[in-house]
């Protein structure tokens, strides 16, 4: 099998290529130049796709004597995904641009130019097992990634390989260590790949300016003033501009965000509470949506949100009951079914949180 694999330069991905070279495929490596100014994007453990990281690639391909290329992928890397993501934000919704990214561009538009060259398959280092055409979480579940290809349709899946996910991630760096890979101990990225510096409220404040609007509680009194919405997420503590806790003594969160109104509004832990979710261009992963309701696992975030729930395809969208209601749930975010068995390990689909 001709396997392409997408190589970022980590310790994931390369284990992953040296395992597809184990497997005996015909196996080509590729980095994805995702940023104009390549130079710009790693700051120790924080970004990605640096030249720092195409040459980490360069070397493991090196060693695993395959080929190795790097393709150019930043205009449509900053159309799909930084954009999408910026005026999500202006919207007022949370948006995860891992998913997105995964969605737009590993599974989409890398996947589709490989089998145009006439590769079977890519190959990636995310955490998340494929059994029979079915996603299911990975092994590791403290690095598992399901969450975030949870966006992937039957097709896309059909042409993917996840040769990590069988592997606790400790195993994962012994292995490189073993083969000599200089990446073995590299650190993982964390954030927004793009956002190195981790201050996401001053990059969207440089990309959509100043749009004053009020922060006001439940009845409706003005607290704050603020400079945009953009610089605000459902649950969220600190930065609010507002002084001190409620009349009731106890924390403020964000509760709801009016992008049209500029309106920011705050109340108390209990009104973050929800218990009921619609999801819109719903994805199912064995390519065909379930027939009436079921009863599911429901995860917000990639690592945590989870909640035992009904879900029920109709008329286009997810509309989904919560058997415990979740906190801080936006819309932008994304929604995943997982299945409810005996492992709740199976995804069944995703959704876009409407609301």
């Amino acid at each position: 099998m001709r396997v392409l694999v997408a190589m970022s330069g980590g310790v994931d991905s390369s284990v992953a290529a040296a395992r597809m070279v184990d497997a005996g495929h015909d196996v080509v490596g590729v980095h994805l130049a995702l940023s104009t100014a390549p130079g710009t994007l790693r700051t120790g453990s924080r970004g990605c796709c640096s030249k720092e990281d195409a040459g980490d690639a360069r070397r493991v391909a090196d060693i695993l004597e395959i080929p190795f290329y790097v393709w150019d992928f930043a205009d449509r890397f900053k159309e799909d995904v930084i954009d999408d993501f910026v005026e999500s934000y202006a919207r007022g919704e949370t948006p995860n641009p891992c998913v997105r990214c995964n969605e737009k561009i590993k599974f989409s538009a890398l996947s589709a130019r490989a089998l145009a060259l006439g590769f079977d398959a890519v190959a990636t280092g995310h955490y998340a097992r494929l059994e029979n055409g079915r996603l299911r979480r990975a092994v590791d579940a403290d690095k598992d990634q399901s969450y975030v290809l949870g966006v992937l349709t039957a097709e896309q899946l059909s042409h993917a390989l996840f040769p990590i996910g069988d592997t606790p991630k400790p195993q994962i760096r012994q292995e490189a260590a073993e083969r000599g890979l200089a990446v073995a101990e590299k650190p993982d990225s964390h954030d927004i790949c793009f956002i190195p510096s981790g201050d996401t409220r001053a990059f969207l404040g440089a990309r959509i300016g100043i749009r004053p609007g009020a922060v006001v509680d439940a009845g409706g009194t003005k607290l704050a003033e603020h400079d945009g919405v953009h610089g605000f997420t459902i649950g969220q503590r600190k930065g609010l501009g507002i002084a001190g806790p409620g009349p009731d003594g106890l924390p403020r969160y964000v509760t709801g965000i009016d992008a049209e109104t500029g309106t920011v509004h705050v109340g108390g832990v209990a009104d973050l509470e929800i218990h009921s979710l619609i999801g819109e261009r719903p994805v199912f992963t064995s390519g065909a949506a379930p027939v009436g309701p079921i009863e599911c696992l429901i995860q917000v975030r990639a690592h945590g949100g989870l909640a035992d729930a009904v879900a029920e395809f109709a008329g286009g969208v997810l509309d989904v009951q919560l058997r415990t209601p979740l906190r801080g749930v936006a819309p932008g975010q994304t929604m995943v079914l997982y299945r409810r068995d005996p492992d709740g390990d199976e995804v069944i689909g995703s959704a876009t949180i409407a609301r």
